[in-house]
Parts: C-alpha cells; structure tokens; sequence
C-alpha cells in the first residue's frame, strides 16, 4: 500500500540527518494521500542509519494505523490534526533543531529580520500556546496540534504563507505541498533563527524586522501568481 509514497517519505526522512537537522531519532516527516484519506509517517523511535522505506508506517486520518509493522511517530496526532484542519498540508516535518529550538524554549517567535526569512515566511513564525498540565496528561500529541491552529486562528494567520511554528518548550513543526517542501521549510526555519540569534545579539536594542515592502517583494518574487524568481516552467 502506498509504496510510492513510502520511498517518497523515506527520503524526506534521511534528509533530516543529511541537513543536520536531527540528532539521535529526534524527528519525522510525512506526507498524506489527500485523495485516499491517508498519510505515511516515518515509525517511532528508529535510527535513522536502520531505517528502510518499507518501515514507514501508513495511518488514516484520525491516526489508526492501516498498514505497518512498526509503531507510528508518538508525533502522529499532532501530523493528522493539522492534515484534518487544514486542507492544503501535504507534507509535514517535526525537529528539535537546535536553533529553532532555543527560540521555542525561550518562547519568542522567530522574527521577520530579512530578506532570507522572507522569500519563505511571510511574517514571524508564531510560537504556539504553552500547554497547561491538564493538557499535557490528556492526549498531549493532540493538544499539541491544537494549540498550533489556535495560535494561527488568533492571530490572522495563512498558514501556507507562514509554513511552521513553535511549539512552547518544544521545537519546531514546519510544513508543505508534500514532504520534501516541509523539509525545504524546516531548513530554513533553522537557518533564519540561526541568523536571528546573531543579529540580537550584535544590536540589542535594535527592532530587527525587515520593512514590510521589503518582506513583500522577497516573498511575493517567489510566491503567487507575480512570482518571478527561478526558471521559467513554460
């Protein structure tokens, strides 16, 4: 079932290592089949040296498992509530990578600084709600999606146009039109939280936000319908 999509998330998966992204098994990618209701999620736990595209673990929507030898991600419902919510996810990734990971920790959204946050993240990517006890010791994978959608719902927020967010004390989520793009996202996540950092720390007292004309000509150059970054697909 879904052997394709399985070599395809397999990929998406060694990339996270090859990027140095992941350290130990600390991350998953998947990516969904919106027309077979179902999405293929790296299993939990497995070294990323052992792993193999025939262990990647096929769930439905509601994170059953319908084929698969091995447990599923322990991120698995956090991946298929934003898939049921929002309807343009076709791939999504979860890192501790260790950049994005400090502003997660300290709670501060990754800011809008320049034009490399930009051409990928129109605006800061958000951090997500602290979750409370309760949430935590009742379906705290779930709760963890949820809190991600609030904190895109509060805030106004396209999602497609800002592809991740923090979750509070824990790391990075970051998405895509399929796997491989999440992963694309989660790289630079890690990058421009990287750069973030630095800057903060040579001008503190400094407002390091790009000028919103500049955040929208890097964004829009590469983005919708008027972009013209690349090469041409005609």
């Amino acid at each position: 079932m879904l052997e394709n999509l399985k070599k395809v998330v397999y990929e998406a998966n060694m990339a996270l290592p090859a990027n140095n992204l992941v350290t130990l098994t600390w991350g998953n990618v998947s990516q969904i089949d919106r027309e077979k209701g179902l999405f293929v999620i790296k299993p939990s736990g497995v070294d990323y040296k052992t792993l193999r595209p025939e262990d990647m673990v096929v769930v439905d929507l509601e994170g059953h498992v319908v084929e698969g030898d091995m447990n599923p991600s322990s991120d698995t419902p956090t991946h298929a509530f934003l898939y049921r919510h929002w309807d343009d996810l076709g791939g999504i990734v979860h890192t501790h990578s260790k950049w994005a990971v400090a502003f997660a920790q300290a709670g501060i959204p990754v800011p809008a600084a320049g034009t490399t946050h930009a051409d990928t993240f129109y605006g800061d990517v958000p951090v997500a709600d602290r979750l409370t006890q309760a949430e935590v010791a009742d379906d705290y994978e779930l709760n963890t999606g949820k809190s991600i959608v609030r904190v895109f719902e509060r805030e106004n927020l396209d999602p497609m146009a800002i592809p991740g967010v923090l979750t509070n004390d824990h790391g990075p989520f970051t998405w895509g039109k399929d796997a491989m793009d999440a992963v694309h996202n989660a790289i630079v996540l890690d990058v421009v939280a990287d750069m973030d950092y630095h800057t903060m720390q040579l001008n503190p007292a400094q407002d390091i936000h790009v000028p919103q004309y500049l955040l929208d000509k890097h964004y829009y150059r590469k983005h919708g319908a008027n972009a013209y970054y690349g090469q041409s697909k005609d």
